[in-house]
């Protein structure tokens, strides 16, 4: 899907053609973006309370980094929904603080409390690295409920891109497992499917996150991985059975290059009878939705998934 300057929405055009300009899709730039992402590591979030952990993965002798957010003062009497939040990045850069927005979206929303993990890259370690840090972090999450302040019956799975490929899958091994129920899951515009088939993955150079991109974020992410071997913890469009999932939410943008494949997960989870919400945004690429924040496209979207999340918490 070839997309042209007039495709993309008045107030988006400017923003993408820098980040065309600047978001190169190397392995060499994915690795300076990685070095300099490093250096917000701790930064508060303002009109949040902060706090770190360093806790076990499943991979023994790993420690996580562990991003703790709360209301500074609650409103909810007793312990507050928990929502373990992965962060995009293609597998390979980013961290926790690079969510700030959305994390404040959040809990200005519903009063909850928020684990993000700095689960390992695919630069450092493919999978199932990432994931193994994901899922362990949600398992210290339902393990300390008490501690945290969280209810241990209301726990959220979130995530955008690949965070939202991590949300999957974690929701995937959670119903597989057994160890942990999921309350709700928003994997947002997820990162789900390496074969790159879809029509609006082919060829697609839209700004911030094209298929150029991808390919490499799964070559590295997979490691030496292909074809049969990429398990459904790698890449959840693999799945084949959708059933016991959690009620979900996602969005996506109409030029994003995983338009096809959220839209296929929909179908999928609807085939087999999970509740879904999904909205497509018209005139919008990847990650719209936190590169200009003031547009009226990211205005929308984030809105309308906090009133999502509203019903998700209130849903109980």
């Amino acid at each position: 899907m070839r997309v042209t300057r007039d495709m993309i929405h008045p107030e988006l055009r400017r923003a993408g053609t820098v980040g065309k300009l600047l978001f190169r899709p190397s392995a060499g730039f994915f690795r300076l973006a990685r070095r300099l992402g490093r250096r917000t590591n701790g930064q508060s979030v303002p009109g949040l309370d902060c706090d770190e952990r360093y806790i076990d993965s499943l991979d023994e002798g790993v420690q996580v980094r562990v991003r703790i957010y709360r209301p500074p003062s609650p409103s909810t009497p007793g312990p507050l929904p928990g929502v373990l939040f992965l962060h995009g990045g293609g597998y390979a850069i980013a961290n926790p603080e690079s969510f700030a927005f959305t994390y404040q979206q959040l809990i200005g929303t519903r009063d909850c409390v928020i684990v993000a993990p700095d689960y390992r890259k695919s630069l450092e370690a493919p999978y199932p690295a990432a994931v193994d840090d994901c899922y362990a972090t949600l398992l210290w999450l339902k393990k300390n409920a008490a501690e945290l302040g969280v209810r241990e019956d209301q726990l959220i799975v979130a995530g955008a891109s690949a965070g939202g490929g991590l949300t999957a899958a974690v929701s995937l091994m959670a119903r597989d497992r057994g160890e942990v129920r999921i309350a709700h899951q928003m994997p947002l515009y997820p990162m789900i499917d390496d074969r790159m088939t879809s029509e609006s993955m082919r060829d697609n150079d839209a700004p911030l996150w094209s298929a150029r991109h991808n390919r490499v974020a799964w070559g590295l992410y997979l490691g030496g991985l292909s074809g049969d071997q990429v398990p459904k913890y790698a890449a959840a469009a693999r799945e084949t059975d959708y059933t016991g999932l959690p009620p979900t939410t996602t969005f996506v943008g109409d030029l994003d290059p995983f338009r096809d494949e959220t839209v296929a997960y929909v179908d999928a989870l609807r085939a087999a009878g999970v509740p879904v919400e999904l909205r497509i945004f018209e005139g919008c690429y990847h990650g719209f939705d936190l590169i200009q924040t003031d547009s009226t496209p990211a205005r929308a979207a984030n809105e309308w998934l906090c009133e999502q999340f509203a019903a998700a918490v209130d849903a109980g």
